[in-house]
């Protein structure tokens, strides 16, 4: 069996999808980021190398992990299948539904995009330079993260630690939120079984308001719940996931009921964490 190359493997869901294989007694490599691979044969590749909510202050490091690293993997190793981990912020400005084929709309005098559009470059680049390559377009994961400036990493955080959790958007924004389980399923499945096609969303499929997650967190740990004045309603479009329920029988859990051991895990990590000190 062809081993998997897992790149980016210290971050969320490289870890997760390495512990994955591992249990499986799956054979994987997981090299570390800046690792000379020129001529090597990493058999199955699955591209997990990013950055998230700190790319606005970190330009350069977003462009070379999404972009530059990505060319050199390609270019320079040989490899039965490659595996790119994308991401359905791309469909910021769709209608209300989103689908793989949709066209991508960037703006490159707003800030923010810079990561949309380093992720498009990086799927162009992917699908253009090899035809064994696949695009994965991940909304939202979530999961055990204790150091993560996720949204719902923050907000639980602040639940616990303060008592009070405070929203800079405002409570009916809503967009999909996916579990790093299911994402992990979905790639080993990709990964051993091949694809059928060349772009998959991985999505739950269904928003999640803001108003529903901050009810929850207030029930689990009663905590207030404050909207800073003038916070904007951002809504994104449902994602449509029908291509990778049809391939690969997908069903994803839902954040509203792991939300109770998402709290149970953060109070976990704290507590050891109070325990140390």
């Amino acid at each position: 069996m062809t081993r998997i190359t897992v790149l980016g493997g210290s971050g969320f869901i490289g870890s997760q999808l390495i512990e994955a294989l591992r249990q499986r007694n799956l054979e994987y490599f997981a090299p570390a980021r800046e690792e000379n691979l020129s001529g090597q044969d990493l058999g199955t590749v699955i591209y997990c190398i990013g950055l998230t909510a700190d790319f606005r202050t970190r330009p350069f490091d977003t462009v070379s992990a999404h972009v530059c690293r990505l060319l050199e993997i390609i270019r320079d190793c040989q490899f039965q299948s490659f595996i790119y981990l994308s991401t359905t912020r791309l469909y910021s400005q769709a209608a209300e539904i989103a689908r793989e084929e949709d066209s991508i709309i960037v703006r490159p005098l707003d800030t923010g995009d810079l990561y949309n559009i380093s992720k498009a470059m990086g799927e162009s680049l992917a699908l253009t330079a090899t035809t064994k390559s696949t695009i994965v377009r991940l909304s939202n994961v979530y999961g055990p993260e204790f150091n993560s400036t996720n949204f719902l990493s923050s907000i639980i955080r602040a639940a616990l630690n303060e008592n009070k959790i405070t929203l800079t958007t405002a409570l009916d924004s809503e967009k999909d939120y996916v579990d790093v389980r299911s994402v992990v399923e979905v790639l080993v499945a990709m990964a051993l079984r091949g694809c059928d096609q060349r772009i998959y969303n991985l999505a739950s499929g269904a928003n999640c308001a803001n108003r529903k997650i901050a009810n929850k967190l207030a029930q689990l740990t009663h905590c207030e719940v404050e909207v800073k004045p003038g916070s904007p309603r951002i809504r994104y479009p449902r994602i449509d996931i029908s291509r990778l329920k049809k391939e690969f029988d997908f069903n994803p859990g839902n954040v509203l009921d792991d939300m109770e051991g998402l709290v149970n895990f953060h109070r976990s990590v704290t507590g050891s964490l109070n325990d140390l000190n």
